[in-house]
C-alpha cells in the first residue's frame, strides 16, 4: 500500500509551508514518526514525522512552497525493511579478497586530464552566465581545473587594486519563517507610532536576593532563579497599574485585556522565537522559572508550536544575555509595549550624595504613541524600575522566603 503524506495544518490561519529541508533521501526507508523534514510555516520551523513505515518517495524539492494538505512525499508500506548495512561489507571483503587477473587498460578509460583553467561543463554555464572570461578565474580542482564551487565564488573584477583576498559571495534564500519576521518588523516601524523611552535599574537588591536564596530554591524547585522572574513580576505589576500598556488597537476599537499573557523572546535554531507566558499574573517565581525552562527548550529543540506563540498581550526582550548595553526593541504586532532588558555593568552612581558603584541595567520601553501617551509609557517604566529596585517589598510582599516557596 502506498500512503499519501500530505502537508499537516500547523495552525489556524497558514495556508502553505515551506519545506526548509528533509532529513531523509528519496528512496530510504523510514520508521513510523520518524522526522522527515524540517517545515517553515510564518511562525515557526516544525518537524513532519513518517505517518507509517515503508520506503519513501519524495514529492517536493528543499525550498518548495506547499499547500497544506498537498501530498509532499509516499510511503510505500508494504516495502520491507531493508537489511543492514554488514552483509554489504561482507561482499565488499569478499570482492577485494579475489581480484580480477590484472588486464592492461584501454585508452579510453585512462581519466581525462585538463588543461589549468578548463572549466567543468557546470562551471562553464556558471561563468557564461556571470560573463566572466575562465582566464580569470583560478582553478582548485585537480590539475587547476575550475569547479561548480571555483564558479559560483568567481566575481567580476572591480576598477581598483586586487588584494589576492577571497572576495566570494553566497546567495541562499531566507526562510519562510526569517522572511515573515522581516516583514513584520518593516510593518511594526510603518504601521505604528512607535517610541522609545529609557530608564535604568540599580540590580544590587535582587543581586543579593539571588545571591541568598538561589541554592536553596534550586535544590527545592529544580530550577534556577534567574532575572526574567523579577521582571516579569515587576512587569505584570506595572500593567496591572498602566493598563493602556496591555491593550491593542483594532481598528476604530481598543482592546483591553484583563489577563498579563507575556511573550518572551528567546533564540532558537531557526532565529527569535516569541513564546508566551500565560496569565502571568498567576504564576509565582517557581512557576514563572520553570515555564521560561519549558519554552526556551521547546524553541531549542525546534518543538516549539505556533499555539505556543500566538496571542502575547506584552514582549519581554533580554538583548543583556548577547551583550547588548542599550537597544530600542521593535514593537511584536499587534501588542502596543515592548520591554528591552540589557546587560549590567557596574557603574558609579550618586547614591545619599555619595558616589557608589553599583551593577546597573539600562530598561527601555518601545510603545505605540497610537494608544499609549507619555505619562504611561513614563509611569510604567519607571513602575517596573521600582519593582526591580525594591523586589522584596513591591514584588514579594516583604516575604521572601514565602515568595519563592521555601
Amino acid at each position: 500500500m502506498v500512503l499519501e503524506m500530505k502537508v499537516p495544518s500547523p495552525g489556524e490561519s497558514i495556508t502553505e509551508v515551506e519545506i526548509a529541508s528533509w532529513l531523509v533521501k528519496d528512496g530510504d526507508y523510514v520508521e513510523k514518526d520518524q522526522a522527515i523534514a524540517e517545515v517553515d510555516s510564518d511562525k515557526a520551523t516544525l518537524e513532519l514525522p513518517a505517518e507509517e513505515s515503508g520506503i519513501i518517495t519524495l514529492k517536493a524539492e528543499e525550498g518548495d512552497t506547499v499547500a497544506v494538505g498537498q501530498v509532499v512525499c509516499l510511503i510505500d508500506t508494504s516495502a520491507a525493511k531493508p537489511d543492514g548495512a554488514a552483509p554489504a561489507e561482507e561482499k565488499k571483503e569478499e570482492v577485494k579478497e579475489s581480484p580480477k587477473a590484472e588486464e592492461p587498460k584501454k585508452e579510453e578509460e585512462k581519466p581525462a586530464t585538463y588543461a589549468s583553467g578548463t572549466p567543468s561543463p557546470a562551471a562553464k554555464k556558471i561563468l557564461d552566465e556571470k560573463g566572466i572570461d575562465t582566464l580569470a578565474v583560478k582553478g582548485s580542482g585537480k590539475d587547476g581545473r575550475i569547479t561548480k564551487e571555483d564558479a559560483e565564488n568567481a566575481q567580476i573584477a572591480a576598477m581598483g587594486t586586487p588584494t589576492g583576498g577571497n572576495r566570494g559571495s553566497e546567495r541562499t534564500k531566507l526562510s519562510m519563517l526569517r522572511r515573515k519576521v522581516a516583514e513584520r518588523l518593516v510593518a511594526a516601524k510603518n504601521e505604528t507610532a512607535m517610541l522609545t523611552t529609557f530608564n535604568e535599574a540599580n540590580m544590587t537588591p535582587i543581586n543579593k536576593l539571588r545571591s541568598e536564596f538561589k541554592e536553596e530554591f534550586k535544590n527545592k524547585h529544580g530550577v534556577g532563579l534567574g532575572f526574567m522572574s523579577f521582571f516579569t513580576k515587576a512587569v505584570v505589576r506595572a500593567l496591572q497599574m498602566y493598563p493602556d500598556v496591555n491593550s491593542m488597537i483594532d481598528g476604530d476599537y481598543k482592546i483591553a485585556y484583563g489577563f498579563c499573557d507575556i511573550s518572551v523572546a528567546v533564540s532558537g535554531p531557526k532565529g527569535l522565537m516569541v513564546p508566551v507566558m500565560r496569565n502571568a499574573e498567576t504564576l509565582s517565581f517557581r512557576g514563572i522559572e520553570n515555564e521560561i525552562k519549558r519554552l526556551a527548550l521547546r524553541a531549542r529543540d525546534g518543538q516549539i508550536t505556533v499555539d505556543e506563540m500566538t496571542g502575547g498581550t506584552f514582549t519581554i526582550s533580554n538583548g543583556g544575555v548577547f551583550g547588548s548595553m542599550l537597544s530600542t526593541p521593535i514593537i511584536n504586532p499587534p501588542q502596543s509595549g515592548i520591554l528591552g532588558m540589557h546587560n549590567i555593568i557596574e557603574r558609579p552612581i550618586a547614591v545619599d550624595g555619595k558616589v557608589e558603584i553599583h551593577p546597573m541595567m539600562y530598561i527601555a520601553l518601545s510603545y505605540d504613541h497610537r494608544i499609549i501617551d507619555g505619562r504611561e509609557s513614563v509611569g510604567f517604566l519607571v513602575a517596573v524600575k521600582e519593582g526591580l529596585e525594591d523586589p522584596l517589598n513591591l514584588l514579594m510582599d516583604g516575604n521572601a522566603k514565602k515568595a519563592l516557596e521555601l
